[in-house]
């Protein structure tokens, strides 16, 4: 029961965040390695400054305030890495992340999370800014804290890429940020402090379920013998991208202005990137087309999406003629196919984001090609947001168990 407490106690403390200013900057480390180009540290905190500012934010009685030397154990550091890899149209890039390690206290060793980050609207809260609003600087810090060696890629199109466009749900270049990220952490860690054990896990929600998702399916299909993939934790990702968007073209939905700017910015990125460069008339009637060439995932289209779309584009992928579109759309499926790491699927029950049938496609089509390490945990009456806790508690409870 106390462990219960405990682990309640931290992921609601991570929801909130911590005032991380206690942050010294270093000069950039040049390597001469092939996918880390530099390294630079941004932060570090004392295992007793993360324990006082818990303690004073006033998130915990005097009672349970006791458990925080418990529950965070080590020092950290954090790294912002500069490293290269691909954009979506294969060219070079130099992405960047941030690498979060414990201070090792004796001869510990510890093993690494590649953790994907959600749906970005801010280039502010990229990981590599470690700020206490970002994934990174909180569930990453706790994380590490207890233990772990976080790993989190801000993806093309953030930190150091920031000047391109970012290529929302697309697979190839989520998987491969996240991948080259991890090559740059190993080579990293090859002169650090931080002993790394050589185990890699993988957790991501939302956006970075589907990023989580690609990259394991990337690791085991083409690079299987490069890293030891130990689990993987994926939350309420858009796994069935082509399932997914048939329902938007189908199905009355919540009208949520914020929710249909994603499917706007997933549109505009396939539109883009595969070279479809179509007008938003032809995806959307007006005045919705207008709004969206002009704001893009700033638009407020406060309607069921399928409603919003236009005739010729919903009548193209609800029979399948629109060729081009569902080509690309279907290239960015990472549900169908069979994962041989342990993996659970996070999803709630009620989510009107990223629709539950996501998931559930996922864990049928992998049950059926046989895969016997893969679980579905409903997240009973739950929408997109709410059903965050539960994923953090039972990804940090699935880890340790594999430790």
């Amino acid at each position: 029961m106390k462990c219960l407490r405990l682990l309640t106690l931290w992921f609601t403390l991570l929801a909130v965040g911590l005032n991380m200013t206690n942050c010294k900057t270093a000069d950039p480390v040049v390597t001469q390695s092939t996918t880390l180009v530099s390294s630079t540290q941004i932060a570090t905190f004392t295992k007793a400054q993360l324990v006082q500012r818990i303690a004073a934010s006033g998130l915990v009685d005097a009672q349970t305030s006791g458990f925080l030397n418990i529950l965070l154990q080590r020092d950290i550091q954090a790294y912002r890495l500069v490293y290269k890899t691909k954009n979506a149209d294969n060219t070079d890039v130099n992405a960047s992340g941030v690498l979060i390690v414990p201070v090792p206290i004796g001869t510990e060793t510890f093993p690494m999370v590649s953790e994907q980050h959600g749906t970005l609207f801010n280039e502010g809260d990229a990981p590599s800014y470690f700020t206490e609003a970002s994934e990174a600087g909180t569930i990453g810090a706790l994380f590490t804290s207890n233990g772990f060696i976080l790993s989190c890629p801000d993806y093309v199109g953030y930190g150091e890429s920031k000047n391109v466009p970012h290529p929302y749900l697309h697979r190839q270049t989520e998987a491969l940020a996240s991948l080259d990220m991890l090559r740059a952490a190993r080579e990293f860690l090859k002169t650090s402090n931080a002993k790394w054990d050589n185990r890699v896990f993988l957790a991501g929600y939302s956006q970075g379920g589907h990023a989580t998702m690609s990259l394991l399916k990337m690791m085991e299909e083409q690079f299987p013998n490069e890293f030891t993939i130990t689990a993987a934790s994926c939350g309420a990702g858009p796994y069935n991208v082509e399932g997914f968007m048939q329902d938007l073209g189908t199905k009355t939905t919540h009208g949520i202005p914020a929710y249909n700017n994603l499917y706007v910015w997933v549109l505009q990125t396939y539109n883009r990137v595969y070279g479809l460069n179509r007008p938003m008339s032809y995806y959307f009637k007006e005045p919705y087309a207008t709004d969206v060439q002009a704001n893009g995932t700033r638009s407020t289209i406060n309607v069921s999406i399928n409603t919003a779309f236009s005739d010729g584009f919903k009548n193209g992928i609800i029979s399948g003629s629109d060729a081009a579109f569902l080509t690309a759309v279907r290239d960015n499926n990472v549900y169908d196919w069979k994962p041989n790491t342990p993996l659970q699927l996070y999803h709630g029950t009620a989510d009107q984001q990223v629709f539950y049938r996501n998931s559930t496609d996922a864990f049928a089509a992998m049950k059926a090609r046989g895969a016997a390490n893969v679980e579905l945990i409903p997240i009973p009456g739950q929408d997109h947001g709410p059903a965050i806790q539960t994923f953090l508690t039972g990804t940090f409870q699935f880890f340790n168990s594999k430790r």
